[in-house]
């Protein structure tokens, strides 16, 4: 598959993406890519979030590949149990937060995170009915590397080490993420 054979939903993660941020960029320069808006990317609650992803999958007139980051990927996940097999062509997901150790995150733009509240834990583990891979860093403040590979083999993701890359974002030097994009394009290509 190519960008033009699918509807690629952007699934932003807590505090959202800004403008400099890669999937903010990916959205600008890929065609049939579009967000996924929440309405507090602050005070997220699980469930309304997997309402708006569900029904952008709903209204997707292509195969839908989801783009997910950070606690997106929670999002995906939590949506993923609720959607009938087939739906979804295939998830992208950049470094995976894990919420389930929410408590071990850094303060973010001064909010701290309460997965529980949110109903973001726990974090799905069931293997998932879509084509997915995740994308994990190192050094990731978010998510260690062996729990990201853990959570990759427990949803059947395949599963990248980016190596030392942070929360893959713009405070990481991740603005334009080029060596993302090739592997976006990799993952498409295996889709069909």
């Amino acid at each position: 598959m190519r960008t033009s054979d699918v509807d690629i939903l952007i699934v932003p993660g807590w505090s959202s993406s800004g403008p400099d941020h890669w999937q903010s960029r990916w959205e600008r320069s890929l065609t049939t890519a579009r967000r996924v808006e929440q309405d507090d990317w602050y005070n997220p609650d699980c469930e309304r979030w997997i309402g708006r992803i569900a029904a952008a999958i709903a209204r997707a007139t292509r195969p839908p590949v989801l783009v997910a980051h950070s606690l997106g990927c929670a999002a995906v996940l939590h949506t993923a149990r609720k959607l009938p097999r087939g739906l979804v062509a295939g998830a992208f997901l950049v470094a995976p937060a894990d919420v389930d150790n929410a408590t071990l995150w850094p303060v973010t733009q001064g909010f701290t995170f309460d997965a529980a509240q949110g109903g973001f834990a726990p974090l799905p583990l069931e293997t998932l009915t879509f084509p997915a891979l995740v994308v994990a860093s190192s050094d990731d403040p978010y998510c260690s590397l062996a729990r990201a590979r853990t959570l990759a083999a427990a949803w059947s993701a395949g599963f990248v080490d980016a190596g030392n890359c942070g929360h893959i974002n713009v405070a990481s030097g991740h603005g334009p993420w080029p060596e993302g994009l090739l592997r976006f394009g990799s993952f498409l290509k295996g889709l069909g």
